[in-house]
Parts: structure tokens; C-alpha cells; sequence
């Protein structure tokens, strides 16, 4: 490690650990880190928990970790230190999250330029150092794309599947409603409920864990606007439990689809009686905007598991 004159000595400090201990090994890292990022290996299965900060003293942060495994019901981590160039990683960070301007309305933005700001653009800022939802994706893209064609909806709006809560910090944001962020993965629901407060909008975005049409997600009935940026094959089974959720005339925007798989999906709500609007083209990828029928009708029962 260089000792560059003005340049803080910086450390990166990794661990590695069951998928059920990611939430609070995530915490215990951003609390004594000033970034923090995690992975999955594909080959152990295990997720990859990495934080930078100034070298130093390490009693607090090993403290923190052995509070997580204690509480996780793990043996401790082995804990990895590396020196790193503060120079370098800063500008790795940034010259891999550069700003984004997607479409005419949003700039996606990473925390080392947190403070830009654009006329007329809405800017949502995110941490480069995490992986899922930060606007690179052209099914992200696709759906700002589709929120700034849309009007103000007139009641809920509900973001299924949130990842880190691009969607709902947008839609709460460009809408000014309160908005509920559902997604199954724990450490998705902390990482979404931080960027929605880092981004003002802590108090109108609600996030919960939850697995589809859940409990919660069926208490934000009648909703006004739907998103899910998820896959194909979950996005046409969930066209029959999301359906009789949606108030007369909501909008639905679904996303994570390959062009060749979007006719499929369409054809799954269509069955709901939910029609294609537009279709937005990012790349390979397509998102669909589509509208649930203007008139009231009585919605079919919701299906619970053991009904008849």
C-alpha cells in the first residue's frame, strides 16, 4: 500500500456466510464500513459480504461480527483484510457507475455523485457497490421509461419484487404517493428501505418481505399501479392473484422479459382481462405497459392456499 501524502489508507474487509445470516452480517458491516457490497458464489452457494474503510483499528467491526454469527447461529466468519489504493477504488467505483440519464425524466446517480443534479430530471441515488437495480439494466431502464409516459395514479401503487427500490424511490418520487415495496429476499428489503430514506422518500415508501400475492401485498387492494420487474415465467403465473388487486383503469408495468418471451406474458394478463398499451424495447429486453379495464366489475375471488 502507497502512504500518498493527502490520501487516506484505506482496507478492504471481507467475510463469507450462509444466505439466512446476509441481513445481519450486511448490518454489521454498514455500521462500521463506509461502503458495503455482497455477492453470491455460485460454486459454495455462500454470499460474499464486503465493506471498505480506513485502516485501523478492527475491534468494533469484530465485535459487530460476532454479535451477527452469535445471533445467526454460525461459528464466526474468517474475516479477510486487504490494503487498497483509496485513489483507486474511488475511481473504480465511479468510472463503473457513471451518472445516467434515462429517458427524459430520471438521473440514476452513484453516492460519489450524490450531489449532481440535472433541470428537470429526477435523481435517484443509489450505491455502485451493489449489484441489483441500479439502472444499468435494460429492464430497469425500460420501466423509468414507462413511469415518465405515465399520469399521477390516483391511489396505491405497489412495486413487487423491489431489488434495491429504484422503482419505488422513482414512483414515489415522480407521483408524490405512498408506495409498498415487496420483495422475498431479507437482505433486499433492508437495501431498498435504506435507499429509500437516503433518497427522502423513507416515509411514503413502505417495504415488507413477502413471497407474491402475500398477506400485505393483498391489503394494498385496490391498486392504482403495479410494477414488477421480475422474469417471464413468475410474471404469468402471478397474472391471476395480481389481477382482482387492481382498481378500474390501474396501469400495470412488468418488466425482465426478453423480447421473444413478451407476447407470453401479455397473453397471460390479457386473460385477466389486463390489456397491452405499449410495448418498450431496451436492448434485448421489452417491458410492457398495460391497463387493467376501465369499468368496475366484480373482481373473482382471491385464491388461498387450501381453499376449496
Amino acid at each position: 500500500m502507497s502512504n500518498t501524502p493527502g490520501v487516506p489508507q484505506l482496507e478492504r474487509l471481507s467475510v463469507a456466510v450462509p444466505e439466512a445470516a446476509v441481513p445481519l452480517f450486511e448490518a454489521a458491516f454498514s455500521a462500521q464500513c463506509d461502503a458495503v457490497g455482497f455477492f453470491r458464489d455460485e460454486t459454495t452457494g455462500e454470499w460474499g459480504i464486503e465493506g471498505i474503510r480506513r485502516a485501523g483499528d478492527l475491534s468494533g467491526l469484530e465485535t459487530a461480527l460476532a454479535l451477527a454469527a452469535a445471533a445467526s447461529g454460525i461459528a464466526p466468519p474468517v474475516l479477510v483484510r486487504r490494503p487498497t489504493e483509496a485513489g483507486g477504488w474511488l475511481a473504480k467505483v465511479a468510472s463503473g457507475f457513471p451518472p445516467q440519464r434515462i429517458g427524459r425524466r430520471f438521473l440514476v446517480l452513484g453516492t460519489h455523485d450524490s450531489g449532481l443534479r440535472e433541470p428537470g430530471r429526477i435523481p435517484i441515488v443509489l450505491d455502485a457497490g451493489l449489484a441489483f437495480g441500479s439502472g444499468e439494466h435494460g429492464s430497469t431502464r425500460g420501466c423509468l421509461r414507462a413511469l415518465e409516459r405515465l399520469k399521477r395514479p390516483a391511489g396505491r401503487i405497489l412495486d413487487l419484487g423491489t431489488g434495491s427500490g429504484i422503482l419505488a424511490i422513482a414512483a414515489a418520487k415522480r407521483f408524490a404517493r405512498p408506495v409498498l415495496a415487496s420483495d422475498i429476499e431479507p437482505w433486499s428489503v433492508l437495501v431498498a428501505a435504506a435507499n429509500a430514506r437516503a433518497n427522502g422518500v423513507g416515509k411514503r415508501v413502505r417495504v415488507v418481505r413477502e413471497n407474491g400475492a402475500g398477506r400485505q401485498v393483498r391489503r394494498c387492494r385496490p391498486c392504482h399501479l403495479l410494477l414488477a420487474n421480475i422474469l417471464a415465467r413468475p410474471l404469468c403465473a402471478m397474472a391471476r392473484p395480481l389481477g382482482p388487486l387492481l382498481a378500474p383503469g390501474a396501469r400495470v408495468v412488468l418488466a425482465g422479459l426478453l423480447a421473444g418471451q413478451a407476447n407470453q406474458v401479455a397473453a397471460a394478463w390479457r386473460r385477466q382481462g389486463i390489456v397491452l398499451v405499449r410495448r418498450i424495447a431496451e436492448g434485448s429486453w421489452t417491458t410492457l405497459l398495460l391497463r387493467a379495464p376501465p369499468k368496475a366489475e366484480a373482481p373473482p375471488p382471491i385464491s388461498r392456499p387450501g381453499a376449496a
